[in-house]
């Protein structure tokens, strides 16, 4: 089959204006515990798009892991190319599809380090192989093979035998949103979508958007 004839229609629910919280935050915190209930396959999994000096932008899938009044959380080698690119162009967007429910989420803001305290705190919580990766992985550099990972994990298990400490190139990132919008798919392609803008005084105008 012509990929062109892939298609569906959304028919699962409609998004009006009333069923919105004035808290953009508190309306994505809605939708991510009804995709957690919904027993969905990684519903924290989302694309975060960044652009660096070279004005070529890239994205990839990581993982949220906190949300709270300041933003979306999370974690990362800063030594990556997202986070070199994050220190060229702090601005970042993140993208939520959660298939199942016929949901997208777009947030898009400004990128910033979080405490190391506050990283070192969430990295404790991590299994054991979890924080050894960290150590073990020069993230987005180029390695001979594999094998070059499993030297190192073996090198840092030997190293770390009980606790393993914070990586000091390792930690934390918060998006704190200026525009957070929710798409919600309806049938005929005539989906509903609505945008949250932060305004100066800091309150959020809610709009609806033409599918």
């Amino acid at each position: 089959m012509p990929i062109a004839d892939l298609r569906r229609s959304y028919t699962l629910a409609g998004l009006r204006r009333a069923d919105l919280n004035p808290d953009p935050i508190a309306q994505f915190g809605k939708w991510l515990q009804q995709t957690i209930d919904a027993q969905m396959l990684e519903p924290t999994a989302m694309t975060l798009a960044t652009v660096g000096k070279s004005g070529r932008p890239s994205a990839r899938i990581v993982l949220l892991k906190g949300v709270d009044e300041r933003g979306l959380i999370f974690y990362t080698n800063y030594e990556s190319r997202k986070a070199r690119e994050l220190a060229e162009n702090p601005q970042g967007a993140l993208v939520f599809y959660w298939a199942e429910l016929e949901r997208q989420v777009r947030v898009t803001g400004v990128v910033s380090s979080i405490s190391r305290e506050e990283s070192e705190a969430y990295f404790k919580t991590r299994p054991r192989g979890h924080q050894l990766g960290a150590w073990v992985s020069t993230q987005s550099d180029v390695i001979a093979s594999r094998g070059v990972l499993e030297e190192r994990l073996e090198l840092f298990e030997q190293k770390y035998p009980d606790t393993v400490p914070l990586p000091p190139f390792w930690g934390g990132y918060i998006l704190s949103p200026t525009e957070i919008e929710f798409w919600q798919g309806r049938q005929n392609r005539l989906h509903d979508r609505f945008r949250y803008t932060k305004q100066a005084n800091g309150n959020w105008l809610i709009e609806r958007l033409a599918p």
